[in-house]
């Protein structure tokens, strides 16, 4: 019996429906692991397609290119076991792991807990498996698992465990949120301790379209104790030699693994019994990657899903508008630090309202960052706009609909680029805005890809201050200014504008952000009420009237392009609200039976601007 076993974890970055380039990277990643003397290579869930496929997995031949895919794979693994996620189609569509060895595909397992909520619809495409799989390695036994798998404390793993596996392997495509990769963390420990079992993750890496894969895969021994962790959101192989002899040992002591202890039978089923390549001598020296602090864990998770929305999607340049404010100067630095400043380019398009001083440092910042900037100023375009649609605006003053046209002149020249050169439109739109809709439709809500589409306006602060930290020496790509800042400490200070009108503050027409974005957090991320939140110790009018605008704003953010999801609550996969809905608006409470007033509201069901 095995005492022993090298595993290698391929955190791989595939592209959905790419099977060629997919099969590709596995090819690469088993060639490494086999080089690294690892007996035992697995992938990430669903590696050979790409994940999530959505719909491409009711087409027949999505189906069979995937399972031609998988064959032409398995006659590269000889001298080394592979254990890889792929759709499996038999009798049904299910989400599988396909075991490799000896040049054929041996057995399948079929991931038994298909998740059915926030980002996952699952239960869409696949049917479940029935029950827990081993494959028996030269008598030790190892657990196959699927991502949602490993999150019931229950079956499959703890049948597995209980029917001999010392070793528990999760093929996994676990979506990002800020903080998910601790949260998965402290599960798989308690997992290892509960089942007496190593537990061996295999993550991916990578964006796709609105979600991002953040990597962090772990080996973590039958104690709980962390063997292995690669790096968040880097393609790496996780090399580690993991014991299998100690957990059998410590299972004579604990009755739960005594087989005269056993009153249920564990429900298993033995995919395979193959012999286990010859092992290594020496044992290797694993990674232990560090943790990213959260800000750097956030940023960094929206260069990876930039970078890959650009590349996966064979743009090879970007554009976007530069104000002189904190969430154009984030979306440009995150551009920068993604792509590299010779795809940047920013567009500067001051109107008569925009000050001299958030000029300078749109200008400033661009010039730190070193991208290739335009100005193009819209006082010219304004006039024409106004003389033309002045019979038809007869007798009525001006309001939003004047500032809207600036945004929408801006939304055209960004356009006009886009479509000239081919660039893709970075909008920079943050989620307080898109959350109470302050932005324009078809104005800086025009674009292709929403970056911070998830960053409340506090959470940008903070990033750009983060952005600032990191020095030339260990950071990315820019230049600092006379401060030391590559972000000009003027664009953190000032306060917020949109810059449509003569002395306009965001603050005229919402709270404060500090006051906002908790309220914002509450009702859109933790779906508490009005009630729930005064009782939070928030003002009962600044709860009625974020209520409302959140509400009301709903077609504007069925409109906005995707972006990058941070949240376990994004709008887009996550959180899902009809239109067409009357029913907050008889729920919020008023504050002294006072009528709707403040923030641009009107006695208007919404704003159509």
């Amino acid at each position: 019996m095995s005492d022993r076993i090298r595993v290698a974890l391929a955190q791989i970055n595939p592209t959905v429906g790419d099977l060629s380039g997919n099969v590709a990277l596995l090819r690469g990643a088993i060639a490494d692991a086999r080089d690294a003397r690892a007996q035992l290579v697995i992938a990430p869930e669903l590696a050979v397609t790409g994940y999530p496929p959505e719909d491409l997995l009711l087409k027949e031949d999505f189906l069979a290119d995937a399972r031609t895919a998988v064959h032409d794979l398995a006659a590269d693994c000889r001298e080394i076991l592979a254990l890889v996620g792929y759709p499996e189609r038999s009798d049904d569509v299910y989400n599988a792991c396909a075991v490799l060895a000896d040049g054929a595909i041996q057995a399948s397992y079929r991931k038994l807990y298909l998740p059915n909520y926030g980002v996952f619809d699952e239960q869409r495409y696949f049917q479940s498996g029935e029950s827990g799989g081993l494959i028996e390695l030269a008598g030790a036994r190892v657990g196959v698992t699927i991502c949602e798998d490993v999150w019931e404390p229950g079956p499959p793993l703890s049948d597995e465990a209980l029917a001999g596996a010392t070793l528990v392997v999760n093929l996994s495509a676990s979506p990002y949120h800020a903080g998910k990769g601790a949260e998965r963390e402290r599960m798989l420990v308690q997992r290892a301790r509960d089942n007496l079992c190593a537990v061996a993750f295999c993550n991916l890496v990578g964006g796709q379209d609105e979600l991002v894969f953040d990597g962090y895969s772990l080996v973590v021994d039958h104690e709980g104790s962390i063997l292995a962790r690669a790096p968040q959101f880097a393609e790496h192989l996780l090399v580690c030699d993991i014991d299998l002899a100690t957990p059998r040992a410590h299972r004579l002591r604990d009755a739960r693994h005594r087989p005269p202890s056993r009153r249920l039978r564990p429900r298993v089923e033995l995919l395979a019994s193959l012999q286990l390549p010859p092992g290594p001598r020496v044992l290797a020296q694993p990674d232990i990657a560090d943790p990213l602090a959260p800000e750097a864990e956030v940023y960094a998770a929206l260069q990876c899903g930039l970078a890959d929305y650009v590349e996966k999607n064979g743009f090879a340049h970007v554009v976007l508008g530069l104000s002189g404010g904190i969430d154009s100067a984030l979306v440009a630095c995150v551009a920068v630090d993604a792509l590299g400043p010779d795809r940047v380019t920013v567009a500067i398009m001051p109107s008569p309202h925009s000050s001299s001083e958030t000029q300078a440092d749109a200008r400033l910042l661009a010039d730190n960052l070193g991208v290739e900037r335009l100005e193009l100023a819209i006082f010219t375009l304004m006039a024409p706009y106004d003389d033309l649609l002045a019979d038809a605006f007869s007798g009525s003053a001006p309001d939003l609909t004047e500032e809207n046209l600036q945004a929408r002149i801006r939304g055209n020249l960004l356009m006009a680029l886009s479509n000239k050169f081919g660039w893709l439109v970075l909008t920079t739109a943050n989620k307080s805005e898109l959350s109470v809709g302050y932005s324009t439709l078809y104005g800086d809500s025009a674009g292709g890809f929403a970056v911070i589409k998830d960053c409340p306006k506090t959470l940008v602060y903070r990033l750009v201050a983060h952005r600032n930290g990191i020095t030339e020496s260990s950071g990315p790509k820019g230049r600092a200014d006379a401060h030391g800042e590559l972000v000009p400490r003027s664009i953190l200070e000032r306060a917020p504008s949109a810059e449509l009108r003569p002395d306009q503050r965001d603050a005229d027409s919402l709270p404060p952000y500090e006051v906002l974005d908790p309220i914002l957090e509450g009702y859109v991320e933790d779906d508490l009420g009005a009630d729930q939140l005064i009782a939070a110790g928030h003002d009962a009018a600044d709860v009625e009237r974020v209520i409302a605008l959140v509400d009301r704003a709903e077609y504007k953010r069925r409109q906005a392009p995707p972006g990058v999801r941070l949240s376990t609550k994004a709008f887009g996969r996550d959180r899902r609200m009809p239109i067409t809905n009357r029913y907050g608006l008889s729920r919020v409470p008023r504050a002294g039976n006072a009528a709707v007033s403040g923030g641009g509201l009107s006695r208007r069901t919404r704003d159509p601007g």
